[in-house]
């Protein structure tokens, strides 16, 4: 596994930065609405979000004084992926199958 990979799955590691992740799935959401999300501090969020960020998981846009947070579902996908077809290639053969499946439904 790259050095790259392994900050993915640290930090997937903590449950709320998982949490984050997922709230993220509906969209891009400022750093205080966030916070607002947990009962943990304000620094301890900001934490999160760094290692997050540092490990290719989020982007950072800055609007005025606000900071816009949102996901980079392809490295997210990506990593992961690559992990369980590395673990698992029977998987890959499988979803091989699958998707010749559709394709050949699609005809």
């Amino acid at each position: 596994m790259t050095e790259e990979s392994a900050s993915v799955f640290r930090a997937l590691a903590d449950p709320t930065r998982r949490q984050i992740l997922q709230d993220l799935r509906e969209g891009e959401r400022t750093a205080g609405e966030i916070a607002s999300r947990f009962t943990i501090s304000g620094p301890s969020i900001s934490r999160h979000l760094s290692i997050l960020k540092a490990a290719g998981l989020l982007t950072e846009r800055r609007k005025a004084n606000r900071i816009f947070y949102g996901l980079v579902e392809d490295r997210l996908a990506n990593c992961v992926g690559g992990f369980l077809s590395a673990v698992c290639p029977e998987q890959v053969v499988l979803r091989k199958r699958r998707d010749a499946g559709k394709e050949a439904g699609a005809s």
